[in-house]
């Protein structure tokens, strides 16, 4: 069932017309009557300059920043038969889905156009639905990184003419300079133009700010492999080597079982790995991370942001901002990674956990193993001890060199 939206929409439905580089000569006649239905027109300079003469409505750009406006501006608005130009298909990373969060499906009559992801596959002989698509719209390019497999093909919403140049630079720095880079132009429009070339050798300037990234995603032999799937290398990571080892992050994320659009609350967050790896497993998973010391949370942002997730917040000291109200919403689940003798720590932490959610925790002390042993009494879940042995150069041989044993609590809150 949808949520109740945020504000009540009284007025006629709102047409949301998709508009596209082709311009009027472009629409249905069904959406040119909806617009010249209009009393008033919002839209992006851009757009609302490839309306012809004949729609008489009053023309009105969005203003910046649009959302935080967004409430008040269509409020004032109430009653007016009101129109919306969006970019091709506005449910598709377009405003259509901010008005339908806002007034509801109902209040919108949503007219779409093919949309410049729809129009880049066409013109690249490329499959849609096997096509992976990252926004540069209001977000940082490093978003592209988890993406970046061998063999993938990737496209990218451009902000504006710097972003091809951006995202190749990207693949440069991190190992992809071998793929094939296409920018795609005014797709759809009288003057759409297309440049392709190898990444290592791109020399393009910047052309026009309305285009689309298309990448065949080939790596260097050699480099380090980062998969969306937890458990990356060690050495992907910097710090001072307080650091959740590889093989016990598998075993912790897969504890965590982090489904797309949850929250993670990790305390103790150290390098940053586990909050990190939850939300490369997809794009819409978020995590705070909790940090005493200022050096480590200088070292987890540098880790996000150079393994493609620069929007993980990171924060203080778990116990102080756990005590007021700093810290907004509930998670869906915490992971336990330090502190956990911190006194106050394990109650702030469940009181703030929903009924559902999950904990994890580890333990490598008697002290920290003990208190996991007292909170499974006292509110269930799962014990398991773990062992972990790296084979290391011993001479001519190998021998095995024993980690830390980790002993870990999972538990789903029932009440």
């Amino acid at each position: 069932m949808s949520a109740e939206p945020a504000l009540r929409w009284t007025g006629p439905r709102i047409p949301v017309v998709g508009i596209g580089a082709d311009g009027w000569a472009g629409l249905p006649e069904t959406a040119r009557a909806a617009l010249r239905d209009c009393a008033v027109v919002l839209g992006s300079a851009r757009q609302l300059a490839l309306l012809p003469e004949e729609i008489t409505a009053d023309r009105q750009t969005w203003p910046s920043p649009l959302v935080p406006a967004l409430p008040g501006l269509l409020a004032e608005r109430q009653g007016i038969r009101l129109g919306v130009l969006a970019s091709g298909d506005p449910m598709y990373y377009g405003i259509g889905t901010t008005l339908a969060r806002l007034l509801g499906p109902g209040s919108l009559r949503v007219l779409p156009q093919p949309s410049s992801a729809s129009l880049a596959c066409a013109r690249l002989g490329w499959s849609l639905p096997e096509v992976c698509v990252v926004s540069a719209v209001g977000r940082p390019v490093r978003r592209l990184l988890p993406e970046l497999a061998e063999g993938r093909q990737v496209l990218v919403l451009s902000a504006d003419a710097a972003t091809p140049a951006a995202v190749v630079e990207l693949l440069r720095r991190n190992g992809f300079g071998p793929s094939e880079v296409t920018v795609l132009e005014q797709l759809g429009g009288p003057a759409e133009r297309m440049v392709a070339g190898r990444a290592a050798e791109w020399g393009e300037p910047p052309g026009d700010p309305l285009n689309i990234v298309a990448i065949a995603v080939r790596g260097e032999p050699g480099r380090l492999r980062l998969t969306r799937v937890p458990g990356l290398p060690d050495a992907a990571y910097t710090g001072d080597g307080q650091l959740t080892k590889a093989e016990v992050r598998v075993l912790t994320l897969a504890a965590l079982a982090p489904a797309p659009g949850e929250t993670l609350w990790d305390i103790g967050g150290g390098s940053g790995s586990i909050a990190i790896e939850w939300c490369r497993t997809h794009p819409a998973c978020r995590a705070v991370t909790f940090e005493t010391l200022d050096r480590r949370r200088e070292q987890i942002t540098a880790n996000a942001t150079e393994l493609g997730v620069p929007e993980i917040e990171v924060r203080g000291e778990a116990v102080a901002e756990l005590s007021g109200d700093s810290v907004p919403g509930a998670p869906d689940a915490i992971f336990l990674g330090g502190g956990l003798t911190v006194p106050g720590l394990f109650d702030h932490c469940w009181s703030r956990l929903p009924v559902g959610g999950r904990m994890v925790a580890n333990a490598v002390t008697a002290e920290s193993e003990a208190l996991l042993l007292s909170w499974s009494a006292a509110y269930g879940g799962s014990l398991r001890r773990y062992q972990i042995y790296r084979g290391e150069p011993l001479g001519r041989f190998t021998t095995w060199r024993p980690q830390l044993p980790v002993t870990q609590w999972s538990v789903v809150k029932e009440s």
